[in-house]
């Protein structure tokens, strides 16, 4: 019994000293409490980005990508004959947001006044412009030829990154509606593969995975998606 008082009565000391010093309580708090929290009324990213293609007798005469700081954002394009542009949700992949985001840095974009056209006119090229919105800045360049290679690359990325949003909307209508247009879709789709025409070819593979096994589509093109994927997936 006097042990258990002795006891109760160091705890209870122990107790005291620590009120009268906040500072040693402070001290024993676990290290995870030092970690600086996200700054109130901190924003992301508010950065939106463009690109647009426009020739009216390619027939694909336009194209408008418009996409946010993290790579979402939507599509458009127009084909000869369509009475309306076709839109459709964009979701780039890290890896291609990653590129694009630092050629829109290498670019200062808009930090930057640069006339990215070179001397010589290729008008029958088309016409692209790359837009950047921060806050309340805002800038706009077009061209039909370049020489900035910064430049020339961000247009390729985006040339690619439609490439890929307008087969998989292809493929999709093929799969609901026309699936004897597969097999020549799946011969553009090995294409762009072999010649690094896509904005991220892995995104594609869960669809591949589906159309290889989908009976709505002719063996031929089943057949051809299960190879593009052995290929992805070396």
């Amino acid at each position: 019994m006097i042990a258990a008082l002795v006891i109760s009565g160091a705890a209870i000391c122990a107790a005291a000293q620590n009120r009268n010093n906040p500072a040693k309580q402070n001290a024993r708090e676990p290290a995870a409490r030092e970690v600086t929290p996200t700054a109130k009324g901190e924003r992301a990213d508010d950065a939106t980005y463009s690109y647009e293609f426009q020739k009216s007798d390619f027939f694909i005469r336009h194209i408008y990508i418009k996409h946010d700081a993290g790579g979402r954002g939507e599509i458009s394009f127009e084909r000869q004959g369509d009475l309306e542009p076709i839109v459709e949700p964009l979701a780039l992949s890290e890896n291609a947001r990653s590129r694009i985001t630092a050629l829109w840095e290498a670019l200062r974009f808009l930090d930057s006044n640069a006339d990215y056209q070179s001397e010589r006119q290729f008008p029958h090229l088309g016409m692209m412009r790359l837009t950047m919105k921060r806050g309340t800045r805002e800038r706009t360049a077009e061209f039909n030829w370049t020489n900035d290679p910064n430049a020339k690359a961000l247009a390729d990325e985006y040339r690619r990154a439609g490439n890929q949003a307008i087969f998989v909307f292809d493929i999709e209508v093929a799969r609901q509606n026309q699936p004897l247009d597969s097999p020549k879709l799946m011969d553009l789709l090995d294409k762009y593969v072999s010649s690094n025409q896509l904005s991220d070819a892995q995104q594609l593979v869960p669809l591949l995975r589906e159309l290889s096994t989908d009976e709505r589509l002719p063996l031929m093109a089943r057949n051809h998606a299960g190879r593009i994927l052995k290929k992805l997936e070396k």
